[in-house]
């Protein structure tokens, strides 16, 4: 680990320390974690030279202010941002590089949800079960980012990416979600006619979504074909699972690695959950077939 590191200044409202998350513990009851946007966290990564498992920051709306304790190179990719360096604007989904003492403003995000800020060397918070990342289901990882905190960052590699400052970074979140449904394994506990409304009409992100998982209104409530409840059976990134109230919940990464409820279909891990992570509340979702 090399002496630079990051003061935090301003820590927004939900600033985590993510890299690419902990799989392969679900059978111990941890989930799996990690960026919720993984193109933009990758791609953030990519620019200053690191691996996509380096850990970045994950930012909530607001974005984040950081002092650089000694000279480092960052960037800032996901939801659109001003980004300012010691008060001067400075470039969003490219390199840059800050002197010691220099503060990275991070701002809100004028389109989408979530920034990703990536770090030459990468965020060296302590691994835990092989991963940097925070999870707020289980309470694994770093803590929450807080005022005042000094952020570590790892060695940095030979070189930033040559080339890395033309990449296509992606544009900004479109005003209509659309998610690819496979349906199974528990689509027989809902009528056909649920399941043809579910294809066919469109619901809103609630603004009780999270890391855990986007939660949905404004739309068809599902109809049970059957009685009775599920015994507890395992859920995976992307599972649709349907509460009493009817109202289709998507997984994402903090999501329990257990659960009762039946889970009518599974958006496939890709660009659509990319999507769905910087989908902002009142945002219209529609589920297509896969």
């Amino acid at each position: 680990m090399s002496g630079s590191g990051l003061l935090v200044v301003r820590a927004g409202a939900l600033t985590t320390v993510q890299d690419l998350g902990r799989p392969g513990y679900a059978h111990l009851g941890v989930p799996r974690s990690g960026a919720l946007d993984t193109a933009a966290h990758a791609l953030a990564n990519r620019l200053v030279g690191n691996t996509a498992a380096a850990a970045t920051l994950e930012t909530t709306l607001d974005g984040v202010r950081l002092r650089a304790l000694a000279p480092v190179t960052v960037a800032v990719t996901g939801a659109p941002c001003a980004i300012r360096v010691s008060g001067r604007p400075a470039a969003w989904g490219a390199p840059v590089r800050l002197p010691a003492g220099a503060e990275l403003d991070v701002g809100r995000a004028g389109a989408g949800l979530r920034c990703y800020v990536a770090v030459r060397g990468g965020i060296a918070a302590a691994p835990v079960l092989g991963s940097r990342s925070t999870d707020l289901l289980s309470g694994l990882g770093p803590p929450v980012l807080a005022e005042g905190a000094v952020l570590a960052v790892g060695a940095a590699g030979p070189s930033a990416v040559s080339g890395a400052d033309a990449l296509r970074v992606p544009g900004p979140p479109v005003a209509e979600l659309v998610l690819p449904l496979r349906l199974g394994p528990r689509a027989d506990w809902f009528t056909g006619a649920s399941l043809a409304a579910l294809l066919s009409s469109g619901y809103r992100v609630s603004p009780a979504s999270n890391r855990v998982g986007l939660r949905t209104e404004a739309g068809p409530v599902l109809a049970r074909a059957r009685e009775g409840e599920l015994p507890s059976e395992g859920m995976v990134l992307g599972a649709v699972q349907v509460p009493p109230d009817g109202l289709p919940v998507v997984f994402l990464a903090d999501h329990p690695v257990t659960g009762g409820y039946p889970v009518v279909g599974v958006v496939p891990p890709g660009p659509a959950l990319d999507a769905a992570a910087q989908a902002r509340p009142g945002v219209a979702v529609r589920f297509v077939p896969a």
